[in-house]
């Protein structure tokens, strides 16, 4: 598979990541968060809204990858 097709799985895959990620850090936070304190709603924001990163960080990674030489 060659950079360029891996750039645009890559970037569809990530933007369904975020929808999906995005959805249901809000309806985790809507079911479980709804009496919590503010201090356990903003742990838990911190931790919704970095969370996303290491997925999308391995992404990231298997799109820049080179392609291959043809003889290896």
């Amino acid at each position: 598979m060659t950079i360029r097709t891996r750039k645009l799985i890559g970037a569809v895959a990530l933007l369904a990541l975020l929808a999906v990620w995005s959805l249901g850090a809000m309806a985790v936070a809507q079911l479980a968060l709804a009496s919590a304190n503010h201090l356990v709603a903003g742990l838990y924001y911190a931790a919704a809204g970095i969370g996303w990163l290491p997925p999308a960080m391995l992404l990231v990674s298997w799109m820049s990858r080179p392609d291959r030489t043809p003889g290896a």
